[in-house]
């Protein structure tokens, strides 16, 4: 008897200092559009939290929108965690749009902040109206995906598929009342008091949390995702690749330069990099190629302009069509303003730049043979059938190619035979 009160007492003592036992929640934060980078960075943090024994990860999702593609390996990610998932859209101001509302319902948890709406915030899109067919397509699947995610999560169904659908959004506290969200919370603080000794289902089965008074840890980016991040930016993949272009050419036209060589290559090589990681459009980056051929052949053929004309229209329908959109859902273009700056310098990059060096490859030499053949010079003794004459300010041996020559006579040479020049009098 005495023995299992002491086993009893024992835990009893365990459970208790367990309890006493400072609780941890790790915290990230995504700020920005939905890429690979932030793919990525969610799928390594939830192998965090699983490795370090944290109570939940905390995800605090401020976003207009992004990839669908990587929308869909997130809310994998999401749905198959085995620690509980808090999705926090903060702060207030903020919102989670499009590819966000996937997010955001996917998770275990869905907690908004005072002051922030949630839906389908569609862009439009430069490259205009998807083919009908198509658009119904896309339009379908993203709404039979997030039917599921509702369904998965006990949410408004309805709204979810309306939110794809006729692009809906609503408040946070109309999302509280529809049943898309569930809890409002002011602060980070608050949000770890109101979630505290909620069950909730992970994969491994199900969890109590216990988050109240919990230390948040915060996780940020690492060196590698904080760079694909830049790099999915398809405004810094559209820089990369005309600094590339520009680097090359410009190389190319002014050999030994080196060090647009290097940059062109270093650009090039990002850029690719960027581009590998967003839908590109292939005929987009085919009339960009083309509209710097025709920049180039500018240069050679004398068109009057017309070449630069097309080059500047090819370059613009380019750039526009170069990040293909295959769903509404996805938020994700290049800035206009970047596109005529770069169109701009484009035109004078290859009006003057790669001119000079054109009209540099074309003029005379001036050493040589080559260099010496047609210029003009002064007899300095009588040429008959040889002599002497001063040339560029160099005394030569001449030969006289008919006739002699007087002396002070002014001679042009004519040919180069080792060190003797041939030569005949200006008249």
């Amino acid at each position: 008897m005495k023995r299992s009160s002491f086993v009893l007492l024992l835990t009893l003592l365990l459970l208790g200092s367990q309890r006493l036992l400072p609780q941890s929640v790790l915290a990230i934060k995504i700020d920005g559009s939905i890429n690979p980078a932030a793919a990525e960075f969610i799928h390594n943090s939830i192998q965090q939290a699983k490795e370090s024994g944290a109570q939940c990860l905390i995800i605090r999702l401020n976003t207009p929108g992004g990839l669908l593609k990587s929308t869909r390996v997130i809310v994998s990610d999401i749905l198959e965690a085995p620690v509980p998932i808090v999705v926090y859209v903060a702060p207030g101001g903020g919102h989670a749009g499009s590819a966000g509302v996937f997010i955001t319902l996917a998770a275990h948890i869905a907690v908004m902040a005072p002051g922030t709406n949630i839906g389908a915030a569609h862009p439009v899109s430069m490259q205009g109206e998807q083919d009908s067919v198509m658009g119904e397509k896309a339009t379908n699947d993203a709404a039979a995906f997030i039917r599921t995610i509702a369904e998965k999560r006990s949410r408004n169904l309805a709204w979810a598929e309306d939110a794809v659908r006729n692009s809906v959004s609503i408040t946070e506290t109309e999302a509280l009342e529809s049943k898309v969200i569930d809890l409002i919370a002011k602060s980070m603080d608050s949000l770890l008091v109101q979630i505290d000794g909620r069950q909730v289902q992970v994969s491994s089965g199900t969890v109590t949390l216990k988050t109240a008074g919990a230390t948040i840890e915060q996780l940020e980016m690492g060196t590698v995702e904080r760079l694909l991040d830049i790099l999915s930016d398809p405004n810094i993949a559209y820089i990369l690749l005309m600094l590339g272009i520009y680097g090359l050419l410009f190389e190319l036209y002014n050999p030994g330069s080196i060090l647009p060589g290097v940059v062109g290559v270093i650009s090039l090589i990002l850029a690719f990099y960027s581009l590998h990681t967003l839908p590109i459009n292939y005929a987009g980056f085919a009339l960009i190629l083309f509209a710097i051929i025709l920049f180039i052949a500018e240069i050679k053929i004398a068109s009057y302009g017309l070449l630069s004309v097309g080059g500047v229209i090819s370059l613009l329908l380019g750039s526009m069509m170069l990040i293909r959109t295959d769903s509404g859902l996805e938020f994700i273009e290049i800035s206009w303003s970047i596109i005529i700056t770069s169109t701009a310098l484009t035109l004078i990059f290859f009006s003057f730049i790669i001119g000079l060096g054109l009209k540099a490859q074309r003029q005379k030499p001036t050493t040589g043979s080559e260099g010496i053949i047609g210029e003009q010079g002064e007899a300095l003794s009588a040429i008959s059938p040889e002599g002497t004459v001063r040339v560029h300010g160099e005394i030569w041996n001449a030969r006289s190619a008919s006739g002699s020559i007087k002396k002070g006579s002014k001679v042009q040479v004519t040919a180069l035979h080792g060190l003797t020049i041939t030569v005949q009098e200006v008249r």
